[in-house]
């Protein structure tokens, strides 16, 4: 709306947005849930380290509400939720004051509680200002993810630190999840010398670390408005809408052979949009220093990517189930 011109010093009031910046309060609530819900489901994996050498034998891991009076699962849920919020608050607030350095409008963190496997569904900002320029683009693309991995990695290297080697578990009813790189590279510098045919049940500050780097991975595709679309529109402008049907395509492949929760990644992505806002200046290249920092960026996302983040989990193995 038009300010009136016979009252210049009038303006009409505008409708409150749902990321106005009154709205403070519900990102500290969110935040609150969120610790909660992290917390209550880190008594879940608390237990499973704990019991480690019980697992063959679920009956024998108490479940009631005694556990609450437990005061090492009371600890280890309290160091998986520190944690976890840690990273991914260092994500978002990476975002964040890199907006703010550049004078880009941007809300405080917003988090999302759900009862998964992990007790959120992660965090997000919303960047309310065009952001102009190429460098810009790609500090506020690649902050995120590089504040993310830097905690998650020595969270992931104590947590297996302090890992436990078991007999093999039953393959029925058992969480399998899938290891990225690092976490490979790692476990078999940390386990060395073990028995073969043991299985690992992680610290929660590792599955911690896991569930961090699984974060930095995802929002490192190269595709629509995630991290990766920011930084790889930085370095090579409107034609990364190339790539956005063959990413999509490759997501609907993993989906087929080795995870079905690439198919709602693909949707959630398809529904944000596949296409990339301008910037003023597309015709201007980044700065050498930017250009090595994106081949750190994809070194990061290589080491980050996991095809199966739960095993067991795709098209081709639970089809036959319904058959």
């Amino acid at each position: 709306m038009d300010q009136p011109e016979n009252n210049p010093g009038i303006r009409p009031r505008r409708r409150p947005s749902f990321f106005s910046k009154d709205r403070t309060w519900l990102n500290i609530l969110l935040f609150v849930i969120t610790a909660v819900s992290i917390f209550f489901v880190g008594i879940t994996w608390s237990l499973s380290y704990k019991y480690a050498d019980s697992l063959s034998q679920p009956e024998q891991i108490p479940l009631n509400l005694n556990i609450l009076k437990d005061p090492q699962i009371m600890h280890l849920s309290f160091l998986y939720a520190v944690v976890l919020i840690g990273i991914l608050l260092a994500h978002e607030m990476g975002h964040y004051l890199t907006c703010r350095y550049y004078k880009v409008s941007a809300t405080l963190p917003f988090f999302i509680p759900a009862p998964t496997l992990i007790g959120t569904l992660g965090a997000f900002i919303k960047i309310r200002s065009p952001i102009k320029r190429k460098h810009q683009l790609f500090d506020i693309g690649v902050a995120g993810p590089l504040a993310g991995f830097v905690l998650a990695v020595p969270a992931v290297i104590y947590g297996l630190s302090l890992s436990k080697l078991v007999p093999p578990l039953p393959q029925e009813g058992t969480l399998l999840f899938g290891e990225p790189l690092f976490i490979n590279v790692l476990g078999g510098i940390i386990f060395k010398g073990a028995a073969s045919g043991k299985d690992v049940v992680v610290h929660p500050v590792a599955f911690a670390g896991w569930v961090g780097l699984l974060v930095t991975a995802l929002n490192l595709f190269p595709i629509g408005q995630l991290d990766g679309g920011h930084v790889l529109y930085a370095l090579i402008g409107p034609r990364v809408k190339k790539f956005a049907r063959f990413i999509l395509i490759g997501f609907v492949i993993m989906g087929v052979f080795f995870w079905m929760g690439w198919f709602v990644w693909a949707l959630l992505i398809s529904f944000l949009g596949l296409k990339h806002p301008p910037v003023m200046d597309e015709n201007v290249s980044l700065s050498s220093g930017r250009k090595w920092l994106s081949f750190v960026v994809l070194v990061i996302f290589l080491v980050s990517f996991i095809p199966a983040p739960v095993k067991g989990y795709s098209l081709i193995e639970i089809l036959p189930s319904f058959l």
